[in-house]
């Protein structure tokens, strides 16, 4: 990297990545993040500054309150000095959180706090898998995080879900509120959850079309893979879309996979002799159609497992809340 380079953490650079969107004219309903970026206040701070609505996830540490806290400008006592003739350290003088008012650890909240414990689990449809569909535990409440200063921020909303078959707990925070400019907990759970897609992007990248596979040196060098790698994995994308759409869910659907694999089919065979490349295209669709037709037995059978489990709980999920797309909020 150049001298005259500044050194960027991963959430300052994510911010200079959101400010150029912006710049750009791009409009976003709403971000969404893991716990690693949800873990720095900066970040958050920034995008409130910039008005952006957020659904992220949070560290089970992550500090604050569900009741806002009063706050005074008074400062402490002074402490009686201790054995050794020393005194307890006193606080600046500025505003604090008024003593009683001890901030907690998410976790706890979701574990002990009253506001949680009155609560009964909302089951809700998250989405749908090729494992069949998957169903969370949820409850919310207001909330205040802790800033820099340790004094509550403007309200939020925090979100504990809970996996009810593998007992996964996650953690989330809003600064959008259900009930407010036509917000709905299931909008704000369709964004919490919706990360996934944007990580099965990034797997497809690097395992299909090596994203994570160079062997150069120099910035500029990785631009060109990136670009490179990004340019064939939307082609792939929209090649998919065009042969295969979603709109019925009972037709066998290419993958991936199959995409990047029969582009290199055709590909490798462009200059063989017509018999050479005609015996390259049945190979090809003998292996696509042996994992379509596997690829839906994997999916029946998945699915029908995943039902029982949640019909073992006395879970329907045709009959729960649901936050799929075609759902209405």
């Amino acid at each position: 990297m150049p001298d005259d380079v500044e050194f960027l953490t991963k959430p300052q650079i994510a911010v200079t990545l959101i400010d150029r969107a912006l710049s750009n004219g791009i409009v976003v309903k709403a971000w969404t993040f893991d716990e690693f970026y949800g873990a720095n206040g900066e970040f958050l701070n920034a995008l409130e500054v910039r008005g952006q609505a957020f659904v992220g996830e949070v560290p089970s540490i992550f500090h604050g309150w569900v009741q806002k806290p009063p706050v005074t400008s008074q400062p402490l006592k002074k402490r009686k000095k201790k054995p050794n003739g020393k005194r307890n350290r006193r606080r600046r003088a500025g505003l604090r959180v008024k003593a009683g008012h001890p901030v907690s650890q998410v976790r706890n909240l979701a574990k002990y706090s009253p506001v949680f414990q009155k609560q009964s689990w909302q089951k809700y449809l998250i989405k749908g898998t090729q494992k069949g569909p998957e169903v969370w535990a949820i409850k919310w409440a207001v909330f205040w995080r802790k800033n820099e200063l340790g004094l509550p921020g403007r309200r939020h909303i925090l979100i504990v879900a809970r996996n009810v078959l593998t007992g996964e707990v996650k953690y989330f925070i809003s600064n959008r509120v259900p009930g407010a400019k036509g917000i709905s907990l299931r909008w704000i759970l369709r964004v919490a959850f919706g990360r996934w897609s944007v990580e099965s992007v990034f797997r497809e990248a690097k395992d299909e079309l090596g994203l994570d596979h160079y062997e150069v040196r120099g910035w500029r060098c990785v631009h060109r893979h990136f670009f490179l790698t990004q340019l064939s994995q939307l082609f792939c994308a929209r090649t998919r879309q065009a042969l295969a759409p979603d709109s019925n869910p009972e037709e066998i659907r290419l993958t991936f996979e199959q995409v990047r694999s029969a582009m290199n089919t055709w590909l490798q065979a462009a200059d063989l002799k017509p018999p050479a490349r005609k015996a390259h295209y049945e190979k090809e669709l003998r292996k696509q159609h042996y994992h379509q037709q596997r690829n839906r037995r994997a999916r029946v059978s998945h699915t029908k497992t995943r039902r029982q489990q949640l019909a073992d709980l006395g879970i329907n999920p045709d009959k729960i809340k649901s936050c799929l797309v075609h759902e209405t909020s």
